[in-house]
């Protein structure tokens, strides 16, 4: 039997390789297994899945062999997101979503996602109890059929994508987005297609990307910068006030503003920070992840807010949310979330947050990132992901334990290592972070400077003194 063992943010692998409704089945077996000893005989769970191949034949195998074994299945009528099943989870009362999804990873990979009772990613000590059971882990045979399932109630279909958007009308302001601001809106061929249309009129809603095609044009659905060129082109050809773009489960953002700009998750961070706490008078701590940016601790301090930083993976941040008063967490990647919503990255309700907020301003997305820069000083980030082996990848770790990590990067000397989850190098100016990716086969190379072309030079020096002389993509 191949290993199955859960990453950063769930069981991810490749379809029809290791992901096969075999292997599929024992984790769904090993989850019905945890949730009856956690939760009793007769748990409940939502079920949904993206838009990738299978994801409703994969969604429907896990269905059956939770509700063969008596626990209450609410499955998603159709493809949806993986907030909207976060949100579901938490709005029915049920123990556990599970959402059949790769978030972002290439068309080639499935995966599985559970998320907990409050409506966020399960913790990691959920994971590791999932993960003891798989050993044990065979499902029923001669399961019942689906249509036989769903006949006698075991398994209920529900149209979680309609209930979700009813719940962000009641949650921001719908129609003062929809008087004032143009949209356009790249769901990258993933769960979120239609869904902003649907908010805020398709008069007002410039779509790309919003049709079935679960091969994502040869593209991983990750809204990157270097992946969104055509929703740069479209906003500034379409006059649009922002751009948006959304992962595969759209629990990611990517922003555009007005000139087709990409605005960084950093960036997003710190304008809602701001927002939330001097526009809305909110507060809470900030829970950022270690490689998101140090303009979020220079505006702790200057509001009188806690900033904590934690591992990658916004399963960190959702733990601490559900724990404590949180005012935003968030992480580089994309994955954000704030008070008065879901424990959980949702990037549809991150970007119309956003949306809002321009409304209310009256400025640019341009002019509001400006203001942020001229109150806390200029932050640029790069990031290169070195597709190498995992002996090079593991080689490169090995160097950096043994050595103590770099002692300079582009000139300046490293003050400080940090490895809370890989290496951070602090320098006076900024700083180089070098980690394995938790989910693909990288080695992902971070930096943040004062000037866009230093943190580049930082990036690309650490890969140097690397040793990979091969090409990397960023």
């Amino acid at each position: 039997m191949a290993p199955i063992k859960f990453g950063t943010d769930g069981w991810r692998a490749v379809i029809a390789d290791d992901f096969t409704f075999a292997n599929l089945g024992r984790v769904a077996q090993a989850t019905a297994r945890w949730l009856k000893k956690r939760y009793g005989d007769h748990p409940s769970v939502v079920i949904g899945h993206d838009t990738r191949f299978l994801g409703r034949e994969f969604a429907e195998h896990v269905a059956r062999i939770f509700a063969a074994q008596g626990i209450s299945v609410r499955l998603a009528s159709t493809f949806t997101t993986t907030p909207a099943v976060s949100w579901a989870t938490q709005h029915f009362g049920c123990q556990a979503g599970i959402v059949i999804t790769a978030s972002h990873n290439p068309p080639q990979y499935n995966g599985f996602k559970i998320k907990a009772d409050f409506g966020g990613p399960a913790s990691p000590e959920m994971i590791a109890e999932v993960e003891r059971e798989l050993p044990e882990a065979t499902p029923p045979a001669n399961l019942p059929s689906f249509d036989d399932l769903v006949s006698d109630g075991h398994i209920e279909l529900v149209d979680l994508s309609t209930a979700y958007l009813d719940h962000l009308r009641t949650k921001l302001d719908i129609n003062g987005i929809a008087q004032h601001l143009k949209v356009a809106h790249d769901a990258m061929f993933g769960a979120a297609q239609g869904m902003v249309r649907r908010l805020l009129g398709a008069e007002r809603v410039v779509e790309l990307h919003c049709d079935w095609n679960p091969g994502f044009h040869g593209q991983p659905p990750e809204p990157i910068e270097r992946n969104l060129k055509e929703l740069a082109e479209v906003v500034v050809r379409e006059r649009c006030d922002l751009g948006m773009a959304n992962d595969g489960d759209a629990d990611r953002i990517g922003l555009f503003d007005e000139n087709g700009r990409f605005v960084t998750s950093h960036e997003i961070l710190a304008l809602l920070v701001k927002y939330l706490h001097k526009e809305q008078g909110l507060k809470g701590d900030i829970i950022k992840t270690f490689s998101t940016t140090h303009l979020l601790d220079k505006m702790g301090q200057a509001y009188g807010l806690r900033v904590e930083t934690t591992p990658i993976g916004f399963k960190h941040i959702a733990k601490q949310m559900v724990a404590r008063d949180v005012l935003v967490g968030g992480e580089e990647s994309g994955g954000i979330a704030v008070k008065g919503h879901i424990p959980e990255r949702d990037g549809i309700y991150i970007g119309l947050l956003v949306a809002e907020l321009l409304v209310l301003r009256k400025k640019k997305l341009s002019e509001l990132v400006q203001e942020l820069f001229d109150e806390f000083g200029p932050h640029h980030f790069f990031r290169i992901d070195l597709h190498t082996t995992d002996e090079k990848k593991q080689a490169a770790l090995d160097h950096l334990r043994q050595t103590g990590g770099l002692k300079e990067v582009a000139g300046d000397a490293v003050r400080d290592v940090q490895t809370l989850d890989g290496f951070k190098h602090i320098t006076d100016r900024g700083w180089v972070l070098i980690r394995p990716s938790g989910t693909e086969p990288l080695l992902r190379v971070y930096a943040e400077a004062p000037t866009p072309e230093l943190a580049e030079a930082y990036v690309h020096h650490a890969i140097e003194q690397l040793g990979f002389a091969e090409v990397a993509a960023h």
